[in-house]
């Protein structure tokens, strides 16, 4: 990184307004009293964006004062991170990625408009109204090439798009951040193809999972005059990935519940359902003659004290309440 200087003309003076000191101290809160320096670099961007997205000599030792910090440590807070400028900038200050992957997509063109429009690399344009400057990754790889004005991110942009936001800036206009190709955040360009069923993610199909220890059981409804519709079952979260299943021989403790040779006609259930069993885990209870839902229901202690010793599960069976699931979904699987 090449030296950063501070500006050779320096104002004589800063003063915080009421609303920068406001936000510097909601920031302040959230570190301890003897910890206040923490807050230095949230209270050098509002600083800035306080005074025309620039930081003065002045402003720097402003910072210090109300942070309770050296001036030196705020200056080499300040000339190491490139967010902060230390030179008057333009009223629409642009950071433009220049790393791999933008320059791999068209950061090249970006470069160009940047230069016709406003000049060489770090000026300010005549007007006062751009300024730009080139930097490192911004973190936005996937929507590259892509720029920074001011506070937000302008993505997907080409060498059209990219001017066309440049001019309506000039004209007094606020293009819309964001993605500038048809995609929602960083999704494939186009159309959704997957989870287009709204109700997948519109909170309609929750249900009160009243199978966890300790939560609120529903009220019984009164009956109703005729047969209610079937109510859809409450959708299970996605398992964790499964740890290797291990089985424990020799004499185990406890009393080995009883085992089916075969699902009942009916077919086995979809043990899975019960939260803290997965794909490996269901078959090794099918490989016990554990089937169906009312098998696990009925496990006494001693069933329960058998299976854990003989899974190694120091005690998960209890702690997930495997069977209170179990009795829940068995129920279920009754009423229907």
């Amino acid at each position: 990184m090449s030296a950063r200087r501070l500006a050779s003309e320096q104002p004589e003076s800063f003063a915080f307004t009421a609303e920068t000191l406001e936000k510097i101290e909601w920031w302040a809160k959230k570190y301890p009293n003897d910890k206040r320096q923490s807050t230095v670099i949230p209270a050098l961007w509002l600083t800035q964006k306080q005074n025309d997205y620039w930081l003065s000599e002045p402003a720097l030792r402003a910072v210090a004062d109300l942070v309770g910090m050296p001036y030196i440590r705020v200056y080499e807070v300040a000339t190491f991170y490139t967010m902060f400028n230390l030179e008057p900038v333009g009223r629409h200050h642009i950071q433009l990625c220049g790393t791999t992957p933008c320059m791999l997509r068209g950061a090249e063109k970006l470069k160009d408009v940047c230069e016709e429009k406003i000049g060489p690399k770090g000026s300010v344009s005549s007007d006062g109204k751009f300024s730009w400057v080139e930097v490192e990754c911004l973190g936005a790889c996937v929507n590259a090439p892509m720029v920074q004005i001011n506070d937000y991110y302008y993505e997907d942009l080409d060498r059209d798009s990219f001017a066309k936001a440049l001019d309506e800036f000039a004209a007094g206009q606020d293009p819309k951040p964001g993605n500038y190709v048809r995609r929602q955040t960083s999704a494939p360009e186009g159309d959704l193809t997957s989870l287009l069923d709204e109700t997948l993610y519109d909170g309609s199909r929750a249900a009160p999972l009243t199978s966890i220890p300790g939560a609120p059981q529903p009220e019984p409804e009164a009956p109703a005059e005729a047969e209610p519709a079937p109510v859809a079952a409450a959708p299970q979260p996605d398992p964790e990935p499964e740890e290797e299943i291990s089985t424990a021989e020799g004499e185990i403790e406890g009393e080995k519940p009883e085992a089916l040779s075969a699902p009942r006609e009916s077919g086995k259930d979809d043990l899975k359902r019960i939260s803290g069993v997965g794909p490996k885990l269901e078959g090794v209870l099918n490989e016990l003659g554990v089937y169906h839902f009312d098998q696990i229901a009925a496990w006494t202690r001693d069933n329960i004290e058998w299976v854990d010793g003989y899974l190694s599960f120091k005690g998960r069976i209890d702690r997930e309440d495997w069977i209170a699931q179990a009795k829940a979904l068995a129920s279920e699987g009754e009423d229907a």
